[in-house]
């Protein structure tokens, strides 16, 4: 049987080596790597999988650039490491390389440009030392006023000097990541199970509340890792931490037309902070980021108008077109679960760390979504010794997620390219088990739900069948991406009616 997310606990067993609490891309990454070494694994989530920060991110996997500026040069190397690790191995089936653009309007200093060519071409000496080839990501090079313009003919054209052209790692969706990590612990063995909330853990038991059914049972385990970032002091009192605030605006990619690449407009009063526009592989593009405090941690956070007026004041002063709130169809907003330290909150180190509680409930906070996987591996070791448990060796880095493979092959793989670009080689099974369990026709199955939201009803089946998904908000906001935006996700919600009345 393929790999599946449970909703709900039924089925969960009494005893495992490691329960892992939360199933953000640290607590996936921690059921798979501890899976892979052979430890019997229960994986637990209050909501659903990537409910959280994890599918609130620029979809980025970064080199570590901005760090070495700030002189935190083992997260640069981690984070140019990991990305390759993605890009090369695990997941190049979800990855892909992004082409950013610096133009050097007037607004762009000599001293921002200066420092804008030795960061690219350290990132590039970064990207050497992790070993990612050249073919997967160019050495960045400066660029004259005509390319400039041939990429990105919405930039000023007024005083425009050229550009410098650098590339960095894109996802195709972070959340679908994230069910990826999942859905590949669960094919080596691990118990998958969102709508299960923990109560209460110590380092040998967990009080467990099935949200569907209301039941509450208790599950022991030889270590418990609580991976639920901005929310991790709940289970661990006195961690300290100090979240902030990434919020995104979506666009139209026809708000800025025949952009083809990412932007980078320099943050005035800041030599290496800038603001992005991100083109994705739907009709949208997104433009972020900030980095705010956050003094109240909501469930789902809201943009405020401010980060608004500062990304579209940021960006258009790079732009020969002006942006404003009327070509703005959606906007998020994610936490990072970074630990509390003095200083502003864009100054905050995103390393990780793994703390022990009194109880020796095994904590991981901080870090970043493009070093999970490192992550992961040091809050295992870090269980395994505080349990006493003997385990394997960590496999993650050279272990491909399900769906993973060389890219000429992805190229070969038979299957329509949107179920290619989110599934790579299980796309054909996903429109198999769409045909099997619906009995309709591959036309109706890939018929996409309307011209700016190609979501089709294989790719909801699927989520339903093999990712956990138990209603709409889980198929519109997690499996796909629509809910990003009101006007496609209403396209899509008789779609996902209709895929839940047909499986259900």
């Amino acid at each position: 049987m393929s790999p599946r997310i449970v909703a709900g606990s039924a089925g969960l067993p009494e005893q495992v080596d490691v329960l892992v609490v939360g199933l953000g891309v640290t607590g996936a990454g921690v059921a798979l790597d501890a899976a892979s070494r052979g430890l019997s694994v229960a994986a637990v989530e209050a909501h659903d999988v990537a409910w959280g920060t994890s599918r609130f991110s620029s979809k980025l996997v970064h080199g570590g650039l901005r760090y070495l500026a700030k002189m935190q040069l083992g997260v640069a190397h981690e984070s140019a490491v990991e990305r390759g690790i993605l890009m090369e191995h695990t997941a190049p089936h979800l990855t892909r390389a992004l082409p950013f653009l610096i133009p050097l309007t007037p607004s762009t200093t000599r001293r921002q440009e200066a420092l804008a060519v030795a960061g690219t071409r350290t990132g590039d000496l970064l990207r050497m030392g992790a070993r990612t080839p050249r073919e997967t990501l160019p050495r960045p090079r400066r660029i004259g006023t005509t390319e400039t313009l041939a990429l990105a003919p919405a930039v000023r054209r007024e005083g425009l000097r050229g550009g410098i052209l650098t590339w960095d790692g894109q996802l195709e969706d972070d959340a679908r990541l994230v069910l990826c990590i999942a859905r590949t612990a669960a094919s080596f063995g691990a118990q998958v199970h969102t709508r299960t909330r923990v109560l209460d853990a110590t380092r040998t038991q967990a009080t467990l509340h099935d949200e569907l059914t209301g039941e509450t049972r208790t599950i022991r385990a030889r270590a418990v890792v609580n991976a639920t970032g901005v929310w991790a002091d709940r289970l661990a009192p006195g961690i300290r931490l100090r979240p902030s605030r990434g919020s995104h605006l979506v666009i139209r990619r026809s708000s800025l037309p025949h952009v083809r690449c990412g932007l980078m407009a320099p943050v005035p009063g800041h030599g290496n902070r800038y603001v992005f526009t991100l083109p994705q592989s739907d009709d949208t593009c997104y433009v972020g980021l900030t980095d705010e405090p956050v003094h109240e941690v909501s469930e789902v956070p809201s943009v405020p108008q401010a980060d608004v007026d500062f990304l579209l004041a940021v960006v258009n002063e790079a732009l020969e077109v002006r942006l404003t709130e009327a070509d703005v169809i959606g906007a998020y907003a994610g936490l990072r679960p970074l630990l509390a330290a003095d200083g502003a909150s864009a100054d905050l180190s995103r390393r990780h760390a793994v703390l022990v509680s009194d109880t020796g409930l095994v904590t991981v906070v901080g870090g970043k979504l493009t070093t999970y996987r490192r992550m992961a591996e040091h809050a295992v070791d870090r269980a395994l010794q505080v349990a006493g448990l003997t385990a394997g060796p960590c496999r993650t880095r050279r272990l491909p997620l399900l769906g993973a493979a060389p890219r000429p092959a992805l190229g070969r793989v038979e299957a329509p390219e949107r179920l290619v670009r989110r599934f790579g080689t299980e796309a054909p099974s996903v429109l198999a088990d769409a045909r099997a369990v619906t009995g309709l026709p591959d036309g109706e199955l890939l018929a996409p739900a309307s011209a700016s939201a190609p979501v089709t009803l294989a790719e909801l089946v699927f989520g339903i069948t093999h990712e956990g998904a138990a209603g709409l908000d889980d198929l519109l906001d997690r499996r796909t991406r629509v809910g990003l935006v009101d006007e496609d996700r209403e396209a899509v919600v008789p779609l996902a009616e209709r895929a839940l009345a047909l499986v259900t």
